[in-house]
């Protein structure tokens, strides 16, 4: 027997249950095409059924798929933007999941789930985060810090709050200070008035 391929309007039927949390729908929906008709829908986004779940906190479906969206953004950074805890610890503690690896996905814009937890400002999250995450150093996939082949300095400029500015280059044999810059500080704070 084979199964039906659902049109663009069953699609976003889906994707809308799967934001509310209409477990029948789904059930159906599934029931008529089959549960690998599920991995490739997305919507206009690049979301799947598992961000539009775990957006809305719905923990009930969350082991359906492990997707980035166009944003780079997992399942898992949805559920710590929208502060879903449980979802949050369902998705890291899936038995068949890549496990406490998916806090470490960026996003297009460079943050983990951990990241936009803290954006948001979610502290229970990101609390727990922190403590279910690797911090071991040497930590698997991490390779060996070296100094990199095309060192070079950096200068620096730093001015205090009465104008004074203080120049440092920073680079493969450490800091310098600039020897000009400590005698015009030392000149000014010798003129002082009394």
């Amino acid at each position: 027997m084979s199964l039906a391929i659902p049109s663009d309007d069953e699609k976003d039927d889906l994707l809308l249950a799967c934001r509310y949390g209409d477990l029948e729908d789904i059930e159906q929906f599934v029931n008529k095409f089959g549960p690998d008709a599920i991995n490739d829908i997305r919507d206009h986004s690049g979301n799947t059924v598992l961000h539009m779940v775990c957006a809305n906190g719905h923990a009930v479906s969350s082991s359906l798929l492990s997707v980035q969206n166009e944003a780079k953004s997992s399942p898992l950074h949805w559920a710590a933007m929208n502060s879903h805890l449980s979802v949050c610890q369902k998705l890291v503690q899936h038995p068949k999941g890549p496990g406490i690896d998916l806090i470490d996905i960026k996003n297009a814009a460079g943050r983990s789930p951990l990241g936009e937890a803290e954006n948001v400002g979610w502290e229970e999250g990101a609390k727990w985060f922190v403590e279910v995450m690797n911090l071991d150093e040497g930590a698997k996939g991490e390779e060996e810090l070296r100094p990199a082949d095309d060192v070079q300095n950096i200068e620096v400029e730093i001015q205090d709050a009465e104008g004074q500015v203080a120049k440092m280059k920073i680079g493969p044999s450490g800091p310098t200070v600039n020897p000009l810059a400590n005698s015009l500080r030392n000149c000014k704070s010798s003129t002082r008035k009394v």
